[in-house]
């Protein structure tokens, strides 16, 4: 088993870029609706993300063996062409932070397809995780919604299925796609979505004459832009590169970080921010973090909570 490095100051830096870079996510999605519809802030997400990409896919398509391809489309759609039309839709509605907070559950339903689905273990530790996550992310938004879920339900269901999405895409590439790297995987997975997005994009929808008649629409292009390089393709190497230095456990504690970007950009940005709305992110974090510990640290919590 190959020996993890202690993470040195260069890979904190690493990990503190990415926290702002996905954190920001959520704040650009919004301001790329200002001008374009939730369509085409999708498509041009895909779009983007798969031309930049694009060139280290041309450096690894003949290295995939064509039975494999539909892997890929697979990968593609759930970790990349949904998230990107779901979270455009849901933010149509909801709060910028809210959609940062949500998106967290992602390590929550990846536990529970792997268990349902692909046979991975768990303890009760991470079910009760799981729980406390749930029970979190339920009790943020009938406090946004002033006493009532009817008003966050609809747009923050677009956020959950998001994340379904995520975490499906985590468990099939753990599980039929570990002979490729990350870079790889990533790459080619937007070679298959994105030719049928930019085709979307430029016939399906009126991109083109918004970009040309709307006076903000070119800043709007902008801050998508800076979403799909940076927060995709450059964020994608940068995560893989951690992980190779480090740990994945390491790389992954971005997750806990997220929401404390999402948030700050929420409030600069006017956005209402509750005190009480901290006590159920708290809620939810603390299920995050016990959702993910391996069987053996789990464990000792438990045995150690219970200790007599």
């Amino acid at each position: 088993m190959k020996e993890e490095n202690k993470p040195a100051l260069l890979d904190w830096l690493i990990l503190i870029g990415l926290m702002f870079t996905w954190g920001s996510s959520f704040i650009l999605i919004k301001r790329g609706l200002v001008s374009f519809d939730n369509l085409e802030v999708g498509a041009l997400r895909v779009s983007i993300s798969f031309l930049a990409l694009l060139p280290f896919a041309l450096k690894r398509l003949s290295k995939v063996k064509i039975k494999n391809f539909h892997l890929f489309v697979i990968a593609g759609l759930f970790g990349n062409a949904f998230p990107a039309f779901l979270f455009a839709k849901a933010q149509t509605e909801l709060d910028s932070f809210m959609a940062g907070i949500l998106n967290s559950l992602v390590p929550l339903f990846t536990l529970l397809f792997g268990v349902w689905f692909f046979g991975r273990r768990t303890h009760i530790i991470n079910v009760t995780g799981v729980v406390l996550g749930f029970l979190g992310a339920a009790g943020l938004l009938y406090v946004a919604g002033e006493g009532s879920l009817d008003l966050n339900i609809r747009p923050a269901f677009f956020v959950i299925l998001a994340t379904m999405c995520y975490a499906i895409q985590m468990n099939f590439i753990k599980n039929y796609l570990t002979g490729y790297d990350p870079i790889t995987i990533a790459s080619l997975a937007f070679v298959f979505i994105g030719v049928p997005s930019v085709i979307f994009l430029l016939v399906y929808t009126d991109f083109y004459p918004t970009l040309m008649n709307t006076d903000y629409a070119w800043q709007s292009l902008g801050f998508i832009a800076i979403l799909s390089v940076v927060g995709t393709a450059l964020a994608v190497i940068a995560n893989f590169w951690l992980i190779k230095r480090t740990s994945a456990l390491f790389a992954s504690s971005v997750t806990y970080l997220m929401p404390i970007v999402a948030i700050t950009w929420g409030i600069i940005d006017g956005e209402p921010f509750l005190p009480t709305f901290a006590f159920w992110i708290a809620v939810i974090l603390t299920g995050v973090y016990l959702a993910n510990r391996p069987q053996d640290r789990a464990r000792k919590i438990f045995q150690r909570f219970f200790k007599r």
